[in-house]
């Protein structure tokens, strides 16, 4: 390793020239290769095609693919994609290396070895491949019944996104592994259930005044934002706070540094809470009218409530101590919440009196299940109309050019003008005669708040009280009180989700983000685009629109459900960990099949724990693009196309709000497939149908694709109109009939062409009514659409969709006090506000600190690597050859541990080596590991995941309680470096079983075995 001796400033450096020669290398050199792709490219043009990139997950990047002659020379960034800004990153520039990599998939294969073992893969033809998928499934679904059969899904390149929706319905399964599970997955978990699903993304491309930044460094690698957005937005807010357990690129730059220990973030939210409501920096309004802070808790009565809609259609019962009007009167609304009204003599003395005096109610039926007030308070005045268009257009600072403010329109007053109570202690008379005390749900929240001032938290984080307060009063503090809103979202990330008390967390945030006036407002936290095309986060041609679902007592076998009940309300995948012990164990029946489309082992559980239920399989297929530690588990390996060799819508996932489209550069090399196509020959072989029309049972891609875009029209689709005057409601619907709409674009290439002559589309600017105004909680266009997915009602009165004010949780408010906490876990009070614990195996851990000093955390951005990927690449590899440790000097010294050692991290679950960096970044008792880590070129089976995959140190059983997330950071571990006496082979650095050791320096010449090559590809 001693190469690895540059400074961070010249590595930068070295690693930007690196790039730029790269590809001017790459244009040079490369030439023809696709054929009857994008329309323009023929003979011997040279054309620039308009596209996404997705050489990482997590960005909608817009950029250009240089096509000449066929092929696919260079990708440059697109300046005119507002979202990204011209942002073409490294590994957006090694795409040419992955798409034309000599160890890329081209045929289907075969195992012929045992497991464990190298694989001794055999070609096949795509006919036998399916069949024995098809015989081996049918087999164990015969013997077991379909949840013997998991299904597996990484991360969200929405065209491989099968396994977490139509698989499970095809192979009537409820048992899906999921990355989502522990990437952005708690965050929309928590949303959906206190607010709005996905409310974590903020609307960072509007530049918030105060730009807070915690938990991640999307500078470094595309995450929510491109590298170059996070820049910008950092370098012209007002005011940056980065939180951060590590000394961040543009953290330096930030004005307040909030370096808490990995782990106590919500302990921190908490605080930053307290110092909020202390100061009454919190948006009183707001508060009052859109959250339920002003509902009444009544401890002493048994919970009741109603059944609702969870995420998927299905029902549930809430049941809640928060005071409704049937628990004071027989016969009453179990949806109409109490609140105390500290104006109702005022309004009494006007001739407005409340049914129950003091108290006036919302009504929370959002079906009409009794009335149609359902969305309004007591006597409400409401005029959609007014409720969308007063106001103002934003006003943000530093916006592109040509990119659109968008409207935000006035918080309304309530009407008529009651003031309802956050705080004090009230008796009311309950229907059974007694006569008891309630208080507003504010009381309790303020009071969680009050356990964490910022001295408390000081001691929990290592932050300063001073900073804690600073910090949090700079936020909470408006720069400009005359737009009417905060200051900016919280760009909570990636580490948020990786404790043990993720959920709560999530909680913590969304709930701050609400109280001061930066939910759903210019730079604040929107939730995911919303645009008219099947390009969003729910994933293309994932869902068959003819298709039959599973019936309700396949969902109640999900495994973990029982040990997770928050699992069984939210539907959306099963949890990894219980899915490896049922592999393993056959608890709580068997588990002995799996289909994986882009899933990754390592990124989740125990690795250790999960290769052995991996290895248990009876039959594993696996769709990739190359040959991967997992895959060396499998029975069958199917090649797919790479993302310059498809078509596929695309939005923002995030609240960038883009609209475009990945579109097909190149021909895919030899027989590899695009996913979609084998999931639709999967239908069309096991004569399950795809959809109802009669002749087109198995639709082609090409049909999907115009299916995809067919509901873009020249018009906003729906529109509704509410009023209600004293109670009496007047709807009034302007929606189209399915049948009756006139697609802009008739077919997708028609959509494409558009893309490449008019480039990305503002969703601002297609939908105006819609994602072009804020604060669609009280105009109804939040609720005008699908809870989770945001799919319009075009249906003309159908459909879960009702463009009612307010938000799709329970109570109709975002939620202080979660209902659906309260009642999947009745016997747990202190979750019913958000809450901090002590991550398991911490420094607080009893006596493990004696033998384990040292916190660990990881996962941060790479620059060149997204989680596994891009290892193969030899731009990448070069510039970031081996996994660092980044430790403390001083720590370092203690350890003997100098620059560049290789030393050993342990727990008593595992061990791992890494290259010692030191940064002063870090504290004296955190070091910072990389995750994912394994070798293309060690053949052995797993390519030696076993030598570096952090995911080995954990505990596999330390889960978050709602969410089943794996606890992947804020554990203790000890360090000592790695020599020749305690290394195998005598050698510290990292060997394969022959102890030829891995790919350690940027001169290794196995680096040039990788470069592309474009023979074989027919």
């Amino acid at each position: 390793m001693g190469n690895l001796t540059m400074s961070r400033r010249t590595f930068v450096k070295t690693a930007a020239i690196t790039g730029a020669a790269a590809a001017a290398f790459g244009a040079s050199t490369h030439t023809a290769l696709a054929e009857e792709t994008y329309p323009v490219v023929s003979g011997q043009d040279t054309v620039a095609v308009k596209t996404c990139c997705r050489g990482c997950g997590k960005m909608e990047c817009g950029v250009k693919v240089i096509v000449q002659n066929g092929r696919a020379i260079r990708v440059e960034g697109d300046e005119g994609a507002f979202q990204s800004m011209g942002n073409c990153c490294t590994k957006s520039q090694s795409s040419i290396q992955a798409a034309y990599h000599p160890d890329r998939l081209h045929y289907p294969m075969k195992r012929t070895n045992p497991k464990g073992e190298e694989p001794g893969w055999q070609r096949i033809s795509w006919d036998e491949a399916m069949q024995t998928v098809i015989d081996n499934f049918m087999e164990i679904k015969a013997k077991h019944g379909g949840e013997a059969i998991a299904c597996q899904v990484g991360t969200s390149r929405i065209w491989c996104m099968h396994s977490e929706s139509i698989l499970k319905n095809m192979l009537e399964t409820p048992n899906n592994v999921e990355a989502w599970q522990i990437c952005k997955g708690p965050r929309h978990f928590a949303t959906t259930m206190v607010s709005q699903f996905a409310m974590s993304w903020m609307e960072t491309i509007c530049r918030p005044k105060v730009y807070v930044q915690w938990g991640g460094a999307s500078e470094l690698s595309n995450y929510d934002d491109s590298c170059r957005t996070t820049v910008d937005v950092a370098s012209r807010a007002d005011v940056h706070i980065s939180v951060d357990p590590r000394m961040a690129n543009m953290g330096k730059e930030a004005d307040y540094w909030q370096h808490l220990r990995p782990g106590t973030d919500a302990a921190l939210g908490l605080a930053w809470t307290n110092v909020i409501i202390e100061k009454k920096l919190y948006d009183e309004l707001y508060t009052k009218k859109w959250t339920n802070a002003p509902f009444l808790v009544c401890e002493d009565m048994e919970p009741s409530g109603f059944p609702t809609v969870r995420t998927d259609g299905s029902y549930w019962d809430v049941k809640t101590h928060l005071l409704k009007e049937s628990d004071i009167k027989e016969g009453g609304s179990p949806y109409k919440f109490l609140v105390y009204d500290n104006n109702w003599e005022a309004l009494k003395d006007q001739g407005i009196e409340h049914e129950y005096g003091a108290f006036t109610w919302f009504n929370a039926d959002q079906e009409g299940n009794i009335d149609d007030t359902g969305g309004f308070w007591e006597g409400e005045n409401y005029d959609s109309v007014k409720a969308r268009e007063t106001g103002r257009e934003a006003a943000q600072d530093n916006l592109l050019p040509g990119q659109t403010q968008g409207w935000v329109p006035d918080l309304l007053p309530f009407d008529p003008a009651i003031d309802p109570a956050l705080e004090g202690e009230f008796e009311i008379a309950l229907k059974d005669g007694r006569t008891v005390k309630v208080k507003p749900v504010w009381e309790y929240y303020k009071a969680r708040a009050a356990e964490y001032t910022p001295e408390v938290a000081a001691e929990i984080t290592g932050i300063p009280a001073e900073e804690i307060e600073a910090a949090a009063t700079a936020y909470g503090t408006r720069l400009d009180p005359e737009s009417g809103y905060g200051n900016g979202g919280i760009q909570y990330m990636l580490a948020i989700e990786h404790f043990c008390n993720c959920i709560q967390t999530c909680r913590v945030f969304d709930n701050l983000v609400g109280i001061t006036g930066n939910l759903d407002t210019p730079g604040g936290n929107r939730g995911p685009t919303i645009v008219p095309i099947d390009g969003d986060l729910q994933g293309f041609s994932a869902w068959a629109p003819g298709a039959t679902t599973p019936p309700e007592e396949v969902n109640l076998k999900q495994i973990g459900r029982d040990k997770f009940p928050l699992l069984g309300w939210w539907q959306y995948w099963a949890d990894s960990h219980s899915v490896w012990n049922a592999a393993i164990t056959g608890d709580p029946y068997p588990l002995r099949a799996l289909w994986n489309e882009s899933g990754n082992f390592m990124s989740q559980s125990n690795t250790t724990r999960a290769w052995e239920a991996l290895c248990s399989l009876d039959f594993y297929v696996d769709l990739n693009l190359w040959h991967t530690p997992q895959n060396d588990t499998a029975d069958i390996i199917l090649p797919v196309a790479h993302w310059i060799e498809l078509n596929s819508p695309r939005a923002s996932q995030g609240a960038s709000g883009a609209m475009g489209a990945t579109v097909k550069c190149v021909q895919p090399p030899a027989e590899a497939k695009y996913d979609p196509e084998i999931v639709m020959d999967l239908a069309r072989r096991m004569n399950w149908p795809w959809t109802t029309e009669e002749g087109n049972e198995w639709p082609d891609i090409q049909w999907q694709l115009d299916d995809s875009i067919k509901l873009l029209t020249d018009d906003e689709l729906t529109y509704t109109t509410w009023h209600v005057e004293n109670g009496v409601p007047t709807f009034e619907r302007h929606g189209v009939p399915m049948a009756e709409v006139t697609p802009k674009y008739k077919t997708w290439d028609e959509y494409v062409a558009a893309f490449q002559e008019h480039g990305w589309w503002q969703a601002k600017d297609v939908e105006p009514r819609n994602w072009g105004t804020y604060r669609r909680y009280q105009t109804g266009a939040l609720r005008a659409r699908d809870r989770v997915w945001g799919r319009l009602d075009y249906t003309a009165g159908k459909g879960i969709g009702n463009w009612k004010p307010g938000f799709f949780t329970p109570t109709m408010k975002q939620e202080i006090w979660s209902t659906v906490m309260e009642s999947h876990h009745p016997d747990h009070p202190e979750w019913f506000v958000p809450s901090y614990c002590e991550p398991p195996h911490g420094p607080k851990d009893g006596d493990r600190i004696k033998e384990y000093p040292l916190t660990a955390t990881t996962g941060r951005r790479i620059p060149v690597y997204f989680h596994s990927e891009h290892r193969q690449l030899p731009w990448c590899r070069e510039l970031w050859p081996v996994p660092r440790v980044e430790i403390n000097p001083k720590t370092a010294a203690e350890y003997g541990i100098e620059q560049g050692d290789w030393v050993w991290i342990e727990t008593e679950w595992g061990k791992i080596r890494e290259v010692a960096d030191l940064y002063y970044g870090v504290k004296e008792d955190v070091i910072n590991l990389e995750h994912t880590w394994w070798y293309p070129e060690v053949q052995d089976a797993g390519h030696g995941w076993q030598l570096s995959q952090v995911n080995q140190l954990i505990d596999h059983d330390a889960q978050d309680p709602h969410a089943g997330s794996s606890n992947l950071r804020a554990y203790q571990v000890k360090i000592y470096k790695a020599t020749p006496e305690n290394s195998p082979f005598g050698n510290p650095v990292p060997c394969d079983s022959t102890g030829k050791p891995i790919i350690h320096t940027s001169d290794d010449p196995r680096l040039k075995e990788w470069l592309p090559t474009y023979e074989g590809r027919e």
